[in-house]
């Protein structure tokens, strides 16, 4: 019996079996390409031929210099043709070939006879391939059929020509900018495209001139425009020109709000939610501007088009970011979205109502969500659960039902990423909500019990270990972590074994059962676990010695490492056992990942730092060694810090200088990375002259000069300079390159005796305060915040004046202070008002800093921030303080 055909939507797996282009090679459709060439021309054939080509292009296939100038030769054969389907392909095929400048000649006769052809559809493409493969040159000669395409008839020509433009405005700007006559009146075109594209490229020309762009927009909202698209680029303009103007000062009206305003009734859709969206977006926008808005956002969210429907709540999630209460009244018609088909329309519906419901309608909320998470991805869970932790945190005596219902989808099937997520949501609710942590630990000592992921167990573990001891029965978590000791692999076994050590360092009734469990650990198959175990009884004093103090042991378990695991790693392989302990204060505290910082030539194959190392070793290491080997240098003490490279050439310049800081207690040490990029020079005895004027506090001590630099070999000179004992000494130097030039003959290679003194003028470069900060993170940064005490804490208020916006604000902060941001607190949610950062770091003098930040931005942009200092010195903290006030 015959079988019947499977269709193609009948299974979406064998979808790549229907393609017609599976299994084709280069090779063999090249040999096909040879019935270009046949004296009898097949147009179907050569087509087929030819969309296997474009196929090959668009899969990032690389056709050779030969393989790419014969197709093409071949092809411009095909103009024999008149076949209008294959002449189409023929443009197609030019276009993406791009021949070079000697291959075009033989196209573009064949190319301006078809721009002044009687067909309009060989006149729009033709414009399109000859703008597409032409240079500066031919389009001169054609510039005069460009401009009357523009104004032609046809909108298929003129909108060729118009879009040919938009492409060249990028290469040849100056001749673009002659058509802006014929532009003009091409915006007035009737053709809905034609004006679209004209009025994009009239804005292109224009948008390095904002009393030009402000010109148009103005001419243009008279009503002069029909295109609904064309219409939608307006608006884009409009809200470009009101960003740039800023509100009246004296009436407090927004110029073009009306015209934005009016487009909200056009009969186009697109152009409704184009000016809707634009009013939402509006710089400090008042809740009287929002209302006609969101009015027809809310007609949109009943629409039967699912586009219209997504577009609308989209726009609305973002509206409630800002302004939850404007977006109240849509929450009804919100609600009946929760079981659209579309899951991406409910997932927003969800988080939207998460961001703008009531304390009253949590309860309701949240047993709508419940039947809606089993039907959606984990991307969207991810950002319904993280909607939900930003509402805990709005309605903290919620805490019960929200924490039970992220208890619940814990325990059901998810990816990592989701259930990290989760987890995270627990562990931000516990910390910031005290009354949920009892619940909160309990989720999720439930959760590890069937937890399959390692990290997120060993994680568990960790915050289990800070915070159960603090909790009202410790006792009760003992039997949860004990369990991942006799039931888990061997990374979370480990971290059990911290844990445990954890409560007995805490809770004295507990040390006991402790002990116990301790001692079982150390006939574990793990040799990490057994060595924690060896190491936590003796530390608390659980096998018979005479264990450490309490806060030696409360330090130890619970304080945070302040070096980087690479730097430990590296200090420990190279630790030799002598009668001197390990000492964990001489481990640097910062890695850089760019040795030396030498530039590399063009063309030069890595070398020294620059190349893998045969043995890992710390940039700082690195650094040090090199400064210490130096005797002008060597009796500088301890490197506290070493900056990023500073570029001081532009690229592609004859010589290439960049600069690395090393910063000293009492100096500073300027380490010049020079390569010569001359074949044809040989410098030597090459100085860098540094001027202080501008620097008052630093005097000169040192220098030394580089003997010899040969072409394309990078090589060092350093210049060291003396300042105020642990002083954050700031200031500006400028700089010249000096040294003897010697010519070489590039056929021997050897230099003439005879030099020239010549110098080289470099960039300025500037000390600041973030050069005396090193950047350390801490694992956990409110145990740091808490073991640091408040004793040399202060906290000041600051005014940062207008911003562009609050992640502006915060990135400048960093950025002056130079410390290492915490927790992913520098990441500032778009459109958010407020936003606290978390920041810490060593000041030279290896003093620890921790740093509060809270931010606040109003209406005109004008940005206020708090700023709380911890340190283990109090003129540190007085010193961050100002800085922020002398920048």
């Amino acid at each position: 019996m015959a079988q019947p055909l499977a269709k193609k939507d009948d299974d979406r797996d064998d979808e790549a079996e229907y393609s017609p282009f599976t299994g084709i090679e280069k090779g063999a459709v090249l040999q096909e390409a040879r019935v270009f060439n046949d004296p009898q021309l097949d147009p179907r054939r050569c087509s087929q031929v030819i969309t296997k080509l474009l196929y090959l292009l668009n899969q990032g296939e690389t056709f050779t210099k030969v393989e790419a100038t014969e197709v093409f030769f071949a092809v411009t054969k095909l103009f024999q043709s008149k076949d209008i389907g294959l002449r189409r392909m023929v443009y197609l095929i030019i276009k993406e070939l791009s021949p070079s400048a000697d291959e075009v000649i033989i196209v573009t006769s064949s190319l301006m006879k078809d721009m002044n052809s009687k067909s309009d559809m060989y006149r729009a493409n033709a414009i399109r391939v000859l703008c597409r493969i032409t240079d500066g040159t031919l389009l001169t000669q054609i510039e005069r059929y460009l401009k009357q395409a523009i104004v032609d008839k046809n909108p298929v020509v003129a909108s060729a020509a118009l879009v040919s433009g938009i492409h060249l405005l990028q290469t040849n700007p100056e001749i673009v900018k002659r058509w802006s006559n014929e532009v003009q009146e091409a915006v007035q075109s009737r053709a809905a495209l034609v004006q679209f594209h004209a009025l994009a490229l009239l804005h292109q020309i224009r948008q390095n001139d904002r009393l030009a762009v402000s010109k148009l927009v103005t001419s243009l909202t008279r009503g002069t425009v029909r295109s609904p698209l064309a219409q939608c680029l307006l608006i884009r303009y409009t809200s470009q020109v009101i960003r740039e103007s800023g509100q009246n000062t004296q009436t407090g009206e927004r110029p073009f709000y009306d015209f934005l305003e009016s487009c909200l009734r056009h009969k186009a859709e697109m152009v409704i939610f184009e000016a809707a969206r634009a009013i939402t977006e509006l710089s400090g926008v008042t809740s009287r501007e929002l209302t006609p808005a969101i009015t027809v956002l809310q007609l949109f969210l009943s629409s039967s088009k699912p586009v219209l429907r997504f577009a609308a709540v989209r726009t609305l999630n973002k509206v409630a970011m800002t302004h939850p209460m404007a977006v109240t009244n849509c929450n009804i018609d919100m609600e009946s979205l929760i079981s659209d088909q579309n899951r991406s329309i409910a997932t927003l519906a969800i988080t939207t109502l998460l961001k703008t419901g009531n304390e009253s309608s949590v309860d309701r909320l949240m047993k709508q969500i419940t039947n809606f998470m089993s039907d959606i991805a984990d991307e969207f869970k991810i950002v319904v659960v993280e909607a939900i932790r930003s509402l805990c945190l709005k309605f903290p005596l919620k805490y019960r039902t929200l924490m039970n219902f992220l208890s619940n989808i814990l325990r059901e099937e998810g990816g990592f990423e989701y259930k990290k997520a989760i987890v995270d949501s627990i562990v931000i609710l516990i910390r910031d909500i005290p009354d949920a942590k009892e619940s909160g630990l309990f989720h999720l000592c439930e959760f590890i019990e069937d937890c399959e992921f390692t990290y997120l167990s060993s994680q568990i573990l960790h915050f289990l270990g800070n915070e159960g001891p603090k909790t009202s029965d410790p006792s009760k978590y003992i039997r949860y972590i004990y369990n991942r000791v006799i039931l888990e692999n061997a990374t979370v076994r480990a971290n059990a074994v911290s844990t445990l050590a954890k409560f007995g360092a805490v809770v004295d009734s507990l040390k006991p059962r402790i002990f116990v469990l301790l001692r079982r650990c150390l006939f574990d198959s793990d040799d990490e676990v057994r060595d924690r175990a060896t190491l936590y009884l003796n530390t608390l004093g659980g096998d018979g010695s005479v264990g450490e103090t309490d806060k030696d042991v409360k330090d130890f378990l619970f304080g945070s490492l302040d070096v980087p695991l690479a730097n430990l790693e590296t200090s420990l392989k190279n630790y030799e056992p002598s009668e001197e302990p390990f000492d964990i204060d001489a481990v640097p505290k910062e890695v850089k990942s760019q040795p030396l910082a030498e530039k590399k030539a063009p063309g030069k194959k890595p070398t020294g730092l620059d190349a893998p190392p045969i043995v890992p070793t710390s940039t700082i290491d690195a650094y040090e060694k090199l400064l210490s080997s130096i005797p002008e240098f060597s009796g500088f003490g301890q490197l506290f810090k070493s900056s990023a490279p500073v570029e001081l050439t532009e690229p592609e310049t004859e010589y290439s200088v960049n600069v690395v800081k090393h910063i000293y207690d009492e100096n500073v040490v300027f380490q010049f990375n020079c390569t010569n990029t001359i074949p044809e020079q040989l410098l030597e005895n090459v100085t860098v002259l540094m001027d202080a004027t501008e620097a008052e506090e630093f005097s000169e001590v040192a220098s030394k000069p580089l003997r010899s630099l040969p072409y394309d070999s990078p090589g060092q000179t350093f210049v060291a300079f003396e300042k105020p004992v642990g002083s954050p000494a700031v200031g500006k130097f400028s700089n010249m390159l000096k040294f003897i030039v010697k010519e070489v003959d590039t056929s021997t290679g050897e230099a003439e005796e005879d030099g020239v003194e010549d110098e080289y003028q470099l960039e300025d470069l500037e000390v600041v305060h973030a050069d005396y900060m090193l950047k350390v993170g801490v694992s956990n940064f409110r145990n740091a915040w808490e073991s640091m005490g408040p004793d040399n804490e202060r906290v000041d208020e600051y005014g940062l004046g207008v911003r562009e916006s609050l992640a502006e604000a915060v990135n400048a902060v960093i950025n002056i202070l130079g410390l290492q941001p915490c927790e992913g607190t520098e990441v500032v949610p778009s459109n958010s008002r407020s936003h606290s950062c978390l920041l810490s770091g060593v000041y030279i003098g290896n003093v620890k800093v921790l740093v509060r930040l809270s931010f606040g931005i109003d209406g005109p942009k004008q940005v206020a921030m708090k700023l709380a200092v911890r340190s283990e010195d109090q003129a540190v903290s007085d010193a961050i303080h100002e800085i922020i006030a002398s920048g």
